[in-house]
């Protein structure tokens, strides 16, 4: 099978395409024709090892010294079971699936045996590969914080970097629990955060919103603390009483497959959309990792697996 393989840690040109023996699916496995992936934030740190010096040494131990260990990066997918292992029962040659998988990487490739029981779900029969593919990282991390910040319809939150792949999944999870979303974005991506449900729209090139008198049950930061902590030192002047700031580099997120399934029901029902900037072929993932690694992609970078 063709494959992308990270050859060491570095910037985007230490990814190659290869080809690599087709994996065979274990007990409790499905192996999986992926027809498209993403490339996530979350890939170009692994890639990159883009951290602080204390937590470069833990990931090194975790994921491998000189280079990651799983050498196929990629965490999300869309595509077809094409073979079952022994004691599958979740799933059955030729069914449509999309997903996520944190820990066993693998999907810059075009198969991956994935455990039945994982963050695995059929694919919204209504959305392309490409679109399903858009889905799982963001939408998953979203509904983990805005689960464990007890979103209640009624309250008041702000999404701060509402135009990213967490950011737009946040606008629109927020508002289906029935909240009165504010998105915080550039001046370019402003009438996409409208678009997707967000009552106020707040330009940061312009405005700092802890200035305004509006008052937030919760401020999730869906950038990271290293983009965001100078924008948000000042965020607890803009919580209402007993309300919180949360960010996406807080903890591990427990995510969970029911989640995913959920995600996917809202898809198919039109009331969460996937948001997608560009779209590239397994050939060109290197571009695919330098546009990422600039920082400004709207919602989602796909890749099609030919």
């Amino acid at each position: 099978m063709r494959a992308v393989v990270c050859t060491r840690y570095g910037p985007p040109e230490v990814l190659r395409l290869e080809d690599l023996a087709t994996p065979i699916p274990r007990k409790n496995e499905v192996r999986i024709r992926i027809r498209a992936t993403a490339v996530t934030s979350s890939d170009c740190y692994v890639r990159g090892l883009r951290l602080t010096p204390a937590y470069r040494i833990m990931a090194r131990l975790a994921l491998g010294w000189n280079a990651p260990r799983q050498p196929v990066l990629g965490m999300v997918l869309s595509g077809e079971v094409d073979s079952v292992g022994p004691d599958v029962r979740s799933f059955e040659v030729g069914d449509r699936v999309f997903g996520f998988n944190r820990h066993r990487f693998g999907t810059y490739a075009q198969y991956v045996c994935w455990p039945e029981d994982g963050l695995l779900a059929t694919r919204p029969a209504n959305l392309t590969d490409e679109e399903a593919a858009a889905i799982p990282y963001g939408g998953l991390l979203a509904s983990h914080f805005l689960r464990k910040a007890d979103v209640r319809a009624g309250q008041k939150v702000l999404v701060y970097g509402a135009s990213g792949a967490v950011g737009t999944s946040a606008v629109q999870l927020a508002r289906h629990l029935g909240a009165e979303v504010t998105g915080v974005c550039s001046t370019a991506n402003m009438g996409l955060v409208t678009s997707l449900g967000a009552s106020t729209v707040v330009d940061y090139t312009v405005e700092d919103f802890t200035d305004r008198e509006e008052r937030y049950d919760l401020i999730l930061d869906a950038v990271g603390k290293r983009k965001s902590a100078a924008a948000l030192r000042r965020c607890r002047h803009a919580l209402a009483p007993g309300g919180a700031c949360v960010s996406v580099d807080d903890g591990s997120p427990k995510l969970r497959r029911e989640d995913l399934l959920s995600l996917g029901e809202l898809a198919t029902k039109g009331e969460i959309r996937p948001v997608i900037d560009r779209t590239y072929a397994l050939d060109d993932i290197v571009e695919a990792h330098r546009y990422v690694d600039n920082g400004h992609k709207r919602g989602n970078v796909v890749v099609t697996v030919p």
